[in-house]
């Protein structure tokens, strides 16, 4: 592992640019019904973040939606507005298809609204292409960049010609659009399909207004496989979209199935071992600082 040890005051600014709570209790959360997420289907909270983030020298998150529900990105709002600065900004839901202005304003307007800072739709767990296709989510699209919102895209490696298309559409009527592309599209590393995955998220990287999280890797692979695995499909991302355009996140709580919070923070820095120390640098934290525009704190 290069660089500063976790919590070096010295070093650089370390934010988890994608991270979740949630609680089974309050709502239904259709993906944690998978068999081998048993583990998931509990509460994890503020409290829980802020002892894994501290063990791990993470200064800043950003907190993203699970559920397509409007009230679920109030709670994560009015939850990061009472963190003290540790959840710096929110990813939320709003229905794409509807009024998004309103919408947007609606949530600004409660508790920690000034912390919207993007939008999110579980486009992955849509059936096809369709949903990315439809007209009226393109133009919803338009309505969140212009109200200077970052668009995470969270789908599948066979979605990622129809997430290049609405990229295209929603840049043209909006030059200022920025999109994430959420977990590389989730590659299939070391199976067949890895191939098919490289050359379709090499197409969309082409787009310089898109950037990619290096987040969620290490639940991708087989338990016990050696972090050598992700050689490739890390080095691939790197060379497409380079380090200033990838954003480190660890996906926790659903990262706890492979790794615990601080192991997949140390894990993620020897991967980046062989980036210059601001390459390093911009993965780890400044770049998720400048595309969410965070409020983080400058290293001493």
């Amino acid at each position: 592992m290069s660089g500063a040890p976790p919590g070096d005051p010295s070093g650089p600014v370390v934010v988890d640019a994608h991270q979740h709570l949630w609680d089974p209790a309050r709502r239904r959360y259709p993906w944690m019904e998978v068999p081998g997420r048993e583990p998931l289907r509990r509460p994890f909270a503020l409290d829980d973040l802020r002892a894994a983030t501290s063990a791990a020298g993470v200064q800043r998150t950003v907190l993203v939606q699970t559920v397509s529900a409007a009230e679920e990105t109030r709670e994560s709002l009015r939850t990061a507005g009472g963190s003290g600065g540790l959840v710096a900004a929110v990813v939320g839901w709003v229905d794409l298809a509807g009024d998004v202005p309103a919408q947007v304003a609606d949530l600004r307007g409660g508790p920690g609204g000034a912390l919207l800072a993007g939008v999110r739709h579980q486009a992955e767990d849509e059936p096809g292409t369709a949903w990315l296709e439809r007209g009226e989510v393109a133009r919803g699209a338009v309505a969140a960049a212009r109200a200077g919102l970052v668009h995470d895209l969270l789908v599948r490696a066979d979605q990622l010609d129809a997430a290049s298309a609405l990229v295209d559409a929603v840049h043209e009527a909006e030059p200022g659009a920025v999109f994430v592309l959420d977990h590389g599209a989730k590659p299939p590393v070391g199976g067949d399909g890895w191939a098919a995955w490289a050359a379709a998220v090499a197409r969309l990287a082409q787009r310089p207004h898109v950037r990619c999280k290096l987040s969620g890797l290490f639940t991708l692979v087989p338990a016990g496989a050696p972090d050598e695995a992700l050689r490739p499909t890390v080095e691939h991302l790197l060379g497409v979209f380079g380090p200033g355009r990838l954003l480190f996140g660890t996906d926790w709580p659903v990262s706890t199935l492979a790794a615990g919070h601080a192991d997949v923070v140390a894990r993620t820095r020897a991967l980046l071992a062989g980036l210059a120390p601001g390459e390093r640098a911009a993965v780890l934290g400044g770049n998720a600082v400048t595309v969410y525009g965070l409020d983080a704190p400058v290293p001493r």
